[in-house]
């Protein structure tokens, strides 16, 4: 058998047991450039990972691409390489008035919109973050002074609607806080494994209100990278309490 695992091209075993994991590989880059010692240690695909230590501590720093499905290999390889404490860190909509663009958002559960946990659990089971995550994540956020809510976030597979609207309404109504595409597919992955995981996510726009057209997103503007160099720190300082 390899000792590299076949789809993130990582160690079989011998990581960290904490993980800072996120979308956007450029991103897994400029946050493992915060680490002291990093080394690149797999890439494939999407997938892009480093180890370091941050405050004396070692962790992971993986990305795992846009959507469930990609995540859900990803997060798969990482538990096998050893990594047991996940914490996703990314970029969301706000479904919230008083949600500003570049404010963070704390989840403690997730709606289970996200095409692929469907497929591996009965619909009725939740999508829940480890409470002692959310908690610390909460306190790393105060201990920085970085604006930060908590709430439940949608976890969404399609990026836009097309002939289907989206049930903008219910989740309206039912007060969800943000809407993003990975997030219940890591903490159901987690519960089912007996890990710990949780999320923080900037918020890059308000998704009540902005067009529905991709060409339309901007991600790319100052506020949302203060919040993203913000959340980064506080990520990695959540990881270290938690160890």
């Amino acid at each position: 058998m390899s000792d590299i695992l076949p789809i993130t091209k990582i160690p079989r075993a011998g990581l960290p047991g904490h993980a800072l994991v996120v979308g956007d590989p450029d991103r897994a880059t400029a946050i493992a450039g915060l680490l002291a010692d990093a080394v690149p240690i797999g890439q494939n695909r999407e997938y892009r990972s480093y180890t370091g230590h941050w405050r004396g501590m070692p962790v992971v720093v993986s990305s795992h691409g846009v959507g469930g499905p990609g995540a859900l290999c990803q997060f798969g390889e990482l538990a096998e390489a050893g990594v047991h404490t996940f914490v996703r860190f990314g970029t969301a909509g706000a479904l919230r008035d008083g949600v500003a663009d570049g404010d963070l958002v704390i989840a403690e559960a997730a709606v289970r919109d996200d095409g692929v946990t469907g497929q591996l659990i009965h619909p009725e089971y939740p999508a829940f973050a480890t409470p002692e995550v959310v908690l610390t994540l909460d306190r790393a956020a105060a201990a920085q002074a970085v604006r930060a809510h908590r709430g439940v976030v949608w976890t969404r597979a399609a990026f836009s609607p097309m002939v289907r609207e989206l049930p903008m309404r219910d989740y309206l109504a039912a007060r969800v806080i943000a809407i993003e595409m990975e997030l219940a597919t890591l903490l159901v992955f987690a519960a089912l494994r007996g890990l710990r995981a949780g999320g923080v996510l900037v918020i890059d726009g308000n998704a009540t209100s902005d067009n529905a057209d991709p060409a339309a997103y901007d991600p790319h503007r100052q506020v949302v990278a203060d919040g993203v160099a913000a959340g980064s720190q506080v990520a990695l300082d959540a990881l270290v309490e938690l160890g």
